[in-house]
């Protein structure tokens, strides 16, 4: 356990809502990452970040403090979630590589018989949780190592390939309302909608990373 303490903005638990572990784990996830990729937190439209999170899963907190950390956020279109229920994420930088980085198993195990989680599981949400109890943990994350916190892996053969921005839009032809064109369907040989369509919206699908020679 270091002796140095990280900080972290107070602006990032008030974006986050609540003081809890995770969120300050992702933070330090997307820190590690920008300092192992040697860039720094994105403006635009650089990073992007494959979450392995799914839902349901208290833990999702840390995406938040991704977010904070690198700038690569969900409204700009630049972190997804690949649904694989781990506390993981690979961050990947145009020019300068990607690396995935793993919350460990010691250190989740370390967290696991903390006070708050007894509390979690009860259901007290964690903005009603004693703050001595929260600022313990959140302690714990800030004064711990990297290397006590994460398995980090360079992927050098890593390529993603990002959707392409489009401000293409049509009205949908039932409804009226302005629609992107890549989720209109055609229906009685109108463009329509997907809610109009009765389709269901094509499943997600999942990003799986390639090497160079695919």
């Amino acid at each position: 356990m270091s002796t140095q303490k990280f900080q972290i903005p107070d602006w990032a638990y008030e974006f986050h809502g609540h003081p809890c572990p995770f969120m300050p784990i992702g933070y330090r996830m997307g820190t590690t990452a920008m300092q192992k990729l040697g860039v720094k937190r994105s403006k635009n439209h650089e990073m992007h970040v494959l979450s392995e999170m799914g839902v349901g899963h208290p833990q999702g907190c840390m995406q938040d403090g991704i977010m904070a950390a690198t700038g690569a956020t969900f409204g700009k279109g630049m972190l997804e979630k690949l649904h694989y229920g781990k506390v993981a994420a690979t961050f990947w930088y145009p020019g300068k590589g990607a690396v995935r980085i793993f919350l460990k198993n010691d250190f989740q195990d370390k967290l696991s018989p903390h006070e708050f989680f007894a509390y979690r599981k009860k259901g007290v949400e964690p903005s009603e949780i004693p703050v001595a109890v929260s600022r313990d943990i959140i302690d714990i994350v800030l004064r711990a190592s990297e290397s006590e916190l994460f398995d980090i892996e360079m992927l050098p053969g890593f390529v993603y390939r990002p959707v392409k921005g489009s401000f293409a839009k049509a009205k949908c032809e039932v409804c009226g309302e302005y629609t992107f064109e890549r989720y209109l369907r055609i229906k009685d040989n109108k463009k329509v909608c997907i809610s109009c369509s009765g389709q269901e919206p094509a499943e997600h699908v999942f990003y799986h990373p390639v090497t160079e020679n695919e």
